[in-house]
């Protein structure tokens, strides 16, 4: 074989090496820091590995938020199925009862131990702090 097309191939092979070995760490990399989003009814449904990290949504249900000293217990519902949410921090100022909320966390028991919790608001939401002033 020619000296030049010889190099050429072994050019071509290297960069395909590289190009793929690339592709599989980043492929690997987002499938580690990929978390699902369920609903209560679906999180029924379906069999989640117990060391899973899972992204919960519905809304808090009413009278069953609880507070003992840091950590806060409540029940996410999607009006159909309900689950039990765990969460030792302090919670968004938005989170109230009958309030949408998302839960970062790992479920077990039939309890989602929380990570993170997010207050969700309409779009019409204003924050109390900002006055709007229309006299420009």
């Amino acid at each position: 074989m020619n000296p030049i097309r010889k190099r050429r191939v072994y050019s071509i092979l290297f960069v395909l090496l590289f190009s793929v070995s690339g592709i599989s760490l980043i492929l690997y990399s987002l499938n580690s820091n990929l978390d699902y989003f369920f609903t209560p009814t679906e999180l029924k449904d379906r069999n989640i590995p117990s060391e899973k990290r899972i992204k919960v949504g519905g809304m808090v249900l009413n009278g069953s938020v609880e507070r003992a000293s840091s950590t806060i217990s409540f029940t996410i519902t999607d009006y159909e199925n309900s689950v039990k949410v765990v969460y030792e921090g302090i919670v968004p100022d938005l989170f109230k009862e009958d309030s949408g909320v998302v839960v970062l966390g790992i479920l077990r028991n039939k309890t989602i131990y929380a990570e993170e919790v997010l207050a969700k608001h309409d779009e019409n939401y204003m924050p109390p702090n900002i006055e709007m002033n229309n006299d420009n």
